[in-house]
């Protein structure tokens, strides 16, 4: 029997010495340890969201800008168009959208519907004309 007790107490010795090894390496991580995860992570994503806003914002600019181009155009377009005693009489309708003009309406005779399309075109910012005005028949 003291065989016994002299195998098992190094034994047992043995494995006490790696059960206190074991605790010495935490299986879990320390509450600074999660708290420097967790910043990590919102930093991470704050500047996604600074990205992507930067983006959004660089988007809605383009098309603001876009859009009052349009706006600008138009207004050019009607007043050349205002100015020709042929077509200032009627009315046309001027449609813009990302540089391309579309004119619809009357207009008195061929001559004023071709007139119609070059002051369009010499626009500044006109990318193209699209003229659908019908000429008015004669009765």
């Amino acid at each position: 029997m003291n065989h016994q007790l002299i195998l098992i107490a190094p034994l047992t010795a043995g494995l006490l010495a790696l059960a206190a090894c074991d605790n010495k390496t935490p299986t879990t991580e320390t509450a600074g340890q999660k708290l420097d995860g967790a910043i990590a992570t919102t930093e991470q994503k704050t500047d996604q969201l600074r990205a992507d806003a930067k983006v959004n914002a660089a988007e809605a600019k383009k098309d603001t800008s876009e859009a009052l181009s349009d706006a600008a155009i138009t207004t050019r377009v009607n007043a050349q168009l205002a100015a020709d005693p042929a077509l200032s009489a009627i009315k046309i309708d001027v449609d813009t959208s990302n540089g391309r003009v579309r004119l619809s309406g009357t207009a008195p005779d061929d001559q004023a519907r071709d007139r119609a399309t070059t002051m369009a075109s010499a626009v500044s910012g006109v990318v193209s004309v699209d003229n659908q005005l019908k000429v008015e028949k004669k009765s």
